[in-house]
């Protein structure tokens, strides 16, 4: 198993990072995909018309997100996504444990291209 920690800067507030990482509209917008998402800790969650799926666990308006994200029987993985005010706009913290080897590399591209480029063509 293995583990991803990166920063990505974002030019938005944590207000409107929070929103479109939280709000099913706004997921919809920026992925292109349906999306269920809800912030009532243990809802269950869909991205990408259900290629990622778990669990949420926690959140803190326009701060904090945790999620379990499941990868079938073999193991969940736990992530959780700081927002962190910056004079020009927002340092989202992404850390996520658990990450089986073989999903690393799908999954370490995914935060780069298809969650943060998808959000940052959103914000510029």
């Amino acid at each position: 198993m293995k583990e991803f920690k990166k920063y990505f800067k974002l030019e938005a507030s944590p207000a409107d990072i929070y929103n479109a990482l939280t709000n099913s509209a706004m997921i919809e917008i920026w992925s292109g995909e349906p999306a269920i998402m809800s912030t009532e800790p243990g809802s269950e969650f869909s991205l990408w018309d259900g290629e990622i799926v778990g669990q949420n666990i926690e959140f803190i308006s326009d701060h904090k997100i945790v999620q379990n994200w499941f990868f079938g029987e073999e193991s969940d993985s736990i992530v959780t996504i700081k927002l962190h005010p910056d004079k020009n706009g927002t340092n989202v913290e992404v850390h996520q444990t658990n990450i089986p080897d073989d999903a690393y590399e799908n999954i370490t591209e995914g935060w780069e291209s298809d969650y943060f480029g998808s959000l940052r063509e959103l914000f510029d």
